[in-house]
């Protein structure tokens, strides 16, 4: 028999071995996880999944109407049958709702189009009511003008018409949806003088250049209309950066930040009976669509009148509901890992985001088969109004920042989670390992090997490399909880061809024909889903890696750097990535304190707590309570939408939104403050190692 000095070095190596290949547990409870975890993955059903989805598409469900309400009601008796503590919380915010819409080409030709999606044989959900062809929040109001087109309606489209002497003021104005978000589109209309502004899906983008059109293909057909809010900022419009709770200050709507000319979404059908009669300036190159003329600038001579009308006088404030599904924590109930996916949708909804509520479901139930009961809290939300701007999950944040500033492990988000066979993924850097890991346990839906495994055939990554990730720059239910918070977040989901993005054609009939006709990848998204909520919640140390994260923000040092040249001045980047390399070397130091800890058997529950609630630090750290000089309720300072975009990402935007404005006394000032929250982030893990090595 080994001396017991000599028997723990000897059994050394195979508890680090073991705890390496599962970051943040000790052996003892890696094994039970790995039970845990395999349980789980086993339990999402795509018959359950297919179940859920067909009672979540029965009708459109716009948010604010009673049949979002039934869907708020559906979900929290599921998570009530399930044995889930639920909640179903109520918000009343401004939300009018189109009740009207026509539009006419006045002249030449005198007609009035038919906005109104058609009938699809074979499409039951084609037969049912349909929201009107109006933008959310777009204003009421009867305007006329002539026609301009102005590309996609961006910053440097209005330059370019600018640079070619047509002005859109006093002109409706056309624009094709893509490379923005279509606020910035309103925005920028509005901005220019517009009185109308019309957005059309052009066929070049997701219509019949991009593949067979539906129902014989997955694309857009010439009388799809693409819906969506036209609101640029998040959370109810009446209450910006507060709660919309029953006794919050609420502005009025002369106040609020939402447009005020009449926005109209439109197919590329109709679109066609405006464009084509326009004259005037040739288009530059890059600005040809894909129907079949040429297309101009104009002013005119084609002449539209667009008349909305809408219920803000008499039924503007609805109520909105998310839900919630609640497992406490036996061990550290105050730490909280979330998972969320918006009910609400422009039609039946079935990808965007049907598909994100069945995988929150059968995610929920795949954790309660693991046959353990989590160590922290697991909350499983549905949020409602994300289409109207974020607004539920932004309310919820808003009202409960302390709780989750507190607490808040991490939020996973569903947002059209399964539209088809590819998978991908994406968030906060510190949470790409831990996806990465789940990813290798989970069967592809295709049959052939681990979603990981197809995942890597898919990006045609070499080895020692891995697939891209999404960076979190806003447009879903994550912003509250990353952008606004510092709450590190991960999504992932199975993409494919889909034109059919918030229309009435977002129906069951098209999911089962083109984007999951076995509900395979709804199924799958919930096996994710599943094992990092419980790899999250059972950690003896919260698996974040920020030796990733440090590596991560040093890649985008030469982006910034070619920036600045471009504004024609040297940036003085080298303080910067210092601080990013301490904070490269402070995470390293932490792994190894970890590991080593670890790898001798789990800490007393106060070192665990004390550790995670300095990890809970690092990102944190990287925001700022006053946010971004643009936009104060954007805090972190890692990423953020792009202001002129809406979708696109900006890396570090308070340095990289100085630069742009050619500001370099600012940028200069921005980089210092930027030094400060890293070097901050590096004492959070500096904490972390010293709470975990007991000192």
């Amino acid at each position: 028999m080994l001396p017991r000095i000599a028997l723990a070095a000897a059994l050394l190596p195979a508890a680090l071995a073991a705890q390496q290949s599962m970051p943040g547990y000790a052996p003892q409870t890696a094994a039970r996880q790995r039970t845990a975890e395999a349980a789980a993955v086993q339990a999402p059903s795509p018959d359950v999944a297919r179940r859920h989805a067909r009672a979540l598409t029965a009708e459109p469900h716009v948010a604010g109407t009673p049949a979002q309400r039934r869907t708020a009601d559906y979900v929290a008796q599921q998570m009530r049958a399930m044995g889930l503590e639920t909640e179903v919380r109520t918000y009343r915010v401004w939300m009018p709702h189109a009740t009207a819409v026509q539009v006419w080409r006045v002249s030449p030709d005198p007609v009035e189009l038919d906005l109104a999606e058609p009938v699809v044989p074979g499409d039951p959900a084609s037969q049912q009511p349909q929201y009107p062809t109006v933008n959310g929040y777009s204003a009421a109001g009867d305007a006329s003008g002539e026609v301009v087109y102005v590309n996609y309606g961006l910053v440097e489209d209005y330059a370019r018409l600018d640079s070619l002497g047509v002005s859109v003021r006093g002109k409706v104005a056309v624009a094709r949806y893509g490379r923005s978000f279509r606020g910035i589109k309103a925005r920028e209309a509005e901005r220019h003088g517009a009185v109308a502004l019309i957005i059309y899906s052009d066929p070049r983008d997701d219509g019949y250049m991009a593949g067979e059109v539906y129902p014989e293909g997955p694309m857009r057909p010439e009388g799809a209309v693409q819906r969506g809010s036209v609101m640029n900022g998040n959370g109810d419009p009446a209450t910006p950066g507060w709660a919309s709770t029953a006794n919050a200050r609420h502005l009025p709507p002369e106040q609020m930040a939402i447009p005020r000319i009449p926005v109209v979404a439109m197919a590329y059908g109709d679109a066609a009976e405006l464009l084509r009669g326009v004259r005037g300036t040739a288009i530059p190159a890059d600005w040809q669509g894909g129907l079949p003329f040429r297309y101009h600038v104009g002013p005119g001579p084609v002449v539209a009148r667009v008349r909305v009308e809408t219920d803000a006088a008499t039924n503007g404030w609805k109520e909105i509901h998310n839900t919630f599904g609640i497992i406490r924590g036996t061990e550290f109930p105050d730490e909280m890992v979330m998972v969320g996916a918006h009910r609400d949708a422009w039609g039946p909804g079935a990808a965007d985001n049907v598909s994100g509520t069945v995988s929150v479901l059968e995610s929920a139930r795949a954790v309660l088969a693991s046959g353990i009961r989590p160590r922290r809290t697991l909350v499983f939300a549905t949020w409602d109004a994300e289409e109207w701007g974020l607004i539920g999950s932004t309310e919820y944040v808003e009202q409960d920042s302390a709780r989750l500033t507190r607490g808040g492990v991490a939020y996973l988000n569903q947002d059209a989670s399964a539209l088809g066979p590819i998978f991908g993924g994406g968030g906060s850097p510190s949470l790409r390992a831990a996806l990465r890991d789940v990813a290798r346990i989970v069967p592809d839906p295709s049959g052939q090997g681990s979603v990981y495994e197809a995942w890597r055939r898919t990006a045609g990554v070499r080895d020692g490399e891995e697939p891209s990730m999404g960076d979190p720059g806003g447009g879903s239910d994550f912003a509250g909880f990353y952008n606004h918070l510092g709450i590190p977040h991960a999504d992932w989901g199975f993409g494919g061809a889909y034109g059919v993005y918030h229309s009435q054609y977002d129906s069951q009939a098209w999911m089962e024909r083109f984007g999951d006709p076995n509900y395979t990848s709804h199924a799958a998204a919930a096996r994710v889903g599943a094992a990092l909520l419980l790899r999250l919640a059972n950690a003896d140390v919260v698996p974040y890696d920020y030796e990733e994260f440090a590596r991560t923000m040093r890649g985008y040092l030469p982006m910034m750097e070619a920036a600045a040249r471009r504004a024609g001045w040297e940036v003085p980047l080298q303080p910067l990535g210092d601080a990013i390399g301490r904070m490269q070397q402070a995470a390293a130091d932490f792994r190894t304190a970890r590991d080593a800890r670890l790898g001798a058997g789990a800490p007393p529950r106060a070192v665990l707590t004390a550790t995670n609630d300095a990890l809970r630090g690092v990102e944190r750290a990287l925001t700022r309570p006053e946010g971004l000089r643009t936009r104060p309720w954007f805090r972190a300072l890692i990423y953020a939408a792009d202001e002129n975009n809406g979708y696109s990402n900006v890396v570090f935007p308070s340095v990289s939104e100085a630069i742009r404005d050619g500001d370099r006394a600012l940028t200069e000032r921005e980089l210092a403050d930027l030094v400060a929250r890293f070097d901050a982030a590096t004492a959070a893990l500096v904490a972390a190692r010293q709470a975990i090595a007991g000192r």
